[in-house]
């Protein structure tokens, strides 16, 4: 068999030459009920509302539209959704 991964001898070698920080003081986290409170209050009270942000597939659309705006390669009153074709941007990207 070979070698893999070099010799044992070189095992831990990063962390011994790192030096040594001390562990700061936290302040401890609630536990039960409390723990549980703060979870709800994170998820859905202060949450933003997500419902109404655009897809990962529609902003790239935009930027795409957008970067062809920029070039010149479509005119104003063509901005929609529907205008560039897959095929069409590939000499762009």
């Amino acid at each position: 068999m070979g070698k893999v991964h070099g010799s044992l001898a070189r095992a831990g070698k990063v962390r011994g030459q790192t030096p040594k920080v001390a562990k700061q003081d936290k302040k401890k986290k609630p536990r039960g009920r409390a723990h549980k409170r703060l979870q709800h209050n994170r998820r859905f009270v202060t949450a933003e509302d997500q419902t109404h942000q655009r897809s990962r597939h529609e902003l790239f659309h935009l930027l795409i539209v957008d970067f062809l705006l920029f070039e010149g390669l479509v005119s104003l009153s063509t901005k929609s959704m529907d205008v560039v074709e897959p095929l069409f941007l590939i000499n762009y990207i």
